[in-house]
């Protein structure tokens, strides 16, 4: 069976699509919300979401944790916030390789801004039937795209809370 290679939601978030971006966009933010992430570290001086910016991503899922390295490829504020991870490893990302693109669309609704968060499947090059099975090892028993599924839910879910806690200016409970 052919695998879905990208899965996506959405959710309102009273809040301006500026003040959601400059939080989303933050990589050392992400495991506030994500239920994988547990922070990044952002490679080089500069601040502040750029395309380029490269940093690693510390993760966990029961008991296996990893790094990734990602490069941002799109930094609109306001409108969309993208990067791919290259590369992968236990402690370290020393394995390169496509592995995903996760990105974030922001549009201005009636009193806030739908955010719609996506994951591209970029292991082109594997045969459906090894990612299949390394997907189900990896997220006992579902596919990638099932899992992240259900990953972005919970993401946009603890992103709409934490913002919407927050005082009007965005500057929210650290």
């Amino acid at each position: 069976m052919p695998r879905t290679m990208s899965v996506s939601d959405s959710i309102v978030v009273l809040a301006e699509p500026s003040v959601v971006y400059e939080r989303l966009s933050d990589p050392t933010e992400m495991g506030r919300w994500s239920p994988e992430n547990r922070g990044a570290r952002v490679l080089g001086e500069r601040r502040g979401a750029y395309a380029g910016m490269v940093f690693e991503g510390r993760n966990k899922r029961g008991a296996m944790r990893w790094t990734t390295r990602c490069t941002v490829t799109a930094a609109d504020p306001g409108e969309r916030f993208a990067f791919r991870v290259h590369a992968i490893g236990a402690k370290r990302p020393r394995l390169p390789g496509a592995v995903a693109t996760w990105e974030y669309r922001f549009e201005a609704v009636p009193g806030g801004t739908r955010v719609t968060e996506t994951w591209t499947d970029d292991r082109r090059a594997w045969p459906d039937f090894l990612a299949n099975a390394f997907d189900r090892a990896a997220t006992r028993g579902h596919t990638f795209a099932e899992f992240q599924r259900g990953n972005i839910r919970t993401t946009l879910q603890r992103l709409k809370a934490v913002l919407e806690a927050a005082p009007a200016d965005g500057t929210g409970p650290v």
